[in-house]
């Protein structure tokens, strides 16, 4: 089996931290977006994965080499594809086209899961997806009584479904699937400017393709800051257990840990209350601070912080009272000097 992963995005809704990293190298609860998006596909597959394709933008060599390695630890062949514009979802996959043959799983790095993994044999693919309040910012299905998608539905601006799409699809034939693409590119069939993979499964369906459902317990997304900082809350809950030792070459000084949090290594704290639900990056550093259901990156300085649902950027600086922020990498936000 292959993984292909779209995740070319700007990711526009993140600034300031997407300005420096790419959204799905963003760590959460210290791991890559997209490192655990396909360590946890790879790990309820239940098919060893071959091959795992990324489909990047311009994010240099650095990025490339993090993306290989990532692969690599799964003893998957890694392959990097560049989308110079963005397109639409199918475009993105159109990049990838050398790699989809046979089995293969698409994924879009903009979101993480937890999911009932079953492949449908018995149906051409299986496609995830989850109620949501508002469907017409997502693609959606519409059901048969027998649970087969009958219908895929572009961002719909009347009610047709409340079944949103959340990213992740399974197709038996990347070969059919890229044959569709192929044939709406190639007649300019564009929904909103845009070539959409909507478009190409309900052409497949039209022709006879059978589409199951994925059943999702749980969709995170990681689109702006307090999503993002919402997921990490649930991936250390999610994973608890893993968090309840530090690392020795932490320091942690006169200060309280409330679990679930995720403390890197050489962390120091001291004089401080941390948690529930925070990650702390490698390096860095907390003082006289209180810090609860927050994510802060690497090497990084917090000294008389009191904050609450906030996202800190790496190798930033902070010092001060605000309760709820957002600070970008190398930033400095200094409330304490005269």
């Amino acid at each position: 089996m292959k993984i292909i992963v779209p995740m070319a995005g700007k990711g526009s809704r993140l600034r300031p931290h997407t300005l420096t990293v790419p959204k799905p190298l963003i760590p959460i609860a210290g791991k890559p977006i997209v490192q655990r998006l396909v360590e946890d596909i790879a790990k309820v597959a239940g098919e060893k994965i071959d091959e795992v394709a990324f489909i990047i933008g311009d994010f240099g060599a650095e990025v490339e080499a993090s993306l290989i390695k990532i692969a690599e630890n799964l003893g998957a062949k890694a392959s990097i594809y560049t989308q110079d514009v963005a397109l639409g979802t199918a475009h993105a996959i159109k990049c990838a086209e050398a790699s989809m043959t046979g089995n293969v799983v698409v994924a879009f790095a903009d979101t993480l899961f937890r999911a009932d993994f079953t492949l449908d044999t018995n149906s051409d693919g299986v496609i995830w997806v989850k109620k949501v309040d508002d469907p017409s910012a997502f693609g959606v299905v519409k059901l048969d009584d027998y649970g087969f998608i009958t219908d895929f539905i572009e961002k719909p601006q009347t009610f047709i479904s409340d079944l949103a799409i959340i990213g992740i699809y399974y197709f038996n034939s990347g070969e059919k699937l890229m044959d569709e693409i192929n044939h709406i590119m190639d007649n300019d069939i564009k929904v909103s400017g845009e070539y959409q993979l909507t478009t190409a499964l309900e052409n497949l369906r039209q022709k006879g393709a059978k589409f199951s459902l994925g059943k999702v317990d749980d969709w995170m997304d990681c689109g702006n800051k307090n999503a993002t900082v919402e997921t990490n809350g649930k991936i250390l809950e999610y994973e608890k257990d893993l968090f309840t030792e530090y690392p020795q070459s932490a320091n942690i000084q006169n200060s309280l840990i409330i679990q679930p949090c995720y403390i890197g290594e050489g962390v120091e704290i001291s004089n401080s209350k941390i948690g529930p639900y925070v990650s702390l990056g490698k390096g860095t550093k907390v003082i006289n601070s209180n810090i609860d259901n927050s994510l802060i990156q690497e090497k990084t300085v917090i000294d008389h912080g009191n904050l609450s649902n906030s996202m800190i950027g790496s190798s930033a600086q902070y010092f001060g009272v605000a309760r709820e922020i957002s600070l970008g990498d190398f930033s400095v936000l200094d409330f304490l000097s005269k």
